[in-house]
Formats: C-alpha cells, structure tokens, sequence
C-alpha cells in the first residue's frame, strides 16, 4: 500500500483526499436535507441541498484536474485510494440527484395534505 502511494504524485494525493472530502460532505448535506423534508421544512432543505452541490463542484474540480493532468500526459498511478475516491464522488453525486427527487415528493405529499385540510 505505501508503495503505491508512493507512486502517486503529491497533487494526485492531494485530489483524491479533495475528492473524498468534498463528496463526504455533499452526502451528508443531502441526508441533512433529507430529514429536513421529512419534518416539512422545506427551506432549511434547500439550504442543504445547495451545499451539497457546492460541495460536490468542489470534488468535481479535483477531479477534473487529475483528468487533465492525465490527458496532458502526466502518468496516473491507479490506486485504491484514486479508485475510492471516484467512487465517493459517484456515489455522492447519484445520492444527492435522489434525495432531490425525494425531496419534491415530499413536498407534493405536504401541499396535498396542506389542500385536503383547507377543503
């Protein structure tokens, strides 16, 4: 394992931990967001929902950096930390797409319930 990370470049390092950082943190705003919906407070949601997307730009730019570094011909060293950290990033990113989606519902669910006792 240090042998590997060994072969890694200190600014390919430094991305993927950027990676898993950012992406950690853009999952835990979309489940903060989540639980907002959850007990109707829909702005406080959205809140989250828009930190976790600046929270996911931020792990896609250290990413976009190691695709161009490697397409400028910079060699990648292909490492279970490079290889976890763009899992993180997928994972974050097909999380926080749901949990919008979640979100709309429950805020369907809500402003259905808030009409049924207004009739």
């Amino acid at each position: 394992m240090i042998e590997q990370l060994q072969k890694m470049s200190q600014e390919q390092l430094q991305a993927s931990t950027q990676m898993i950082i950012h992406a950690g943190n853009a999952k835990s705003n979309a489940m903060e967001a989540l639980n907002d919906a959850k007990k109707g407070c829909f702005h406080e949601a959205q809140q989250h929902l828009d930190e976790a997307d600046n929270e996911l730009i931020k792990a896609h730019n250290a990413q976009t950096a190691l695709l161009t570094d490697e397409a400028r011909g910079d060699e990648m060293a292909v490492t279970l930390l490079a290889v976890h950290s763009q899992d993180h990033l997928m994972t974050s990113t097909v999380y926080n797409d749901l949990v919008k989606s979640i979100v709309d519902v429950y805020k369907m669910i809500y402003h259905n319930q808030e009409e049924e006792r207004h009739q």
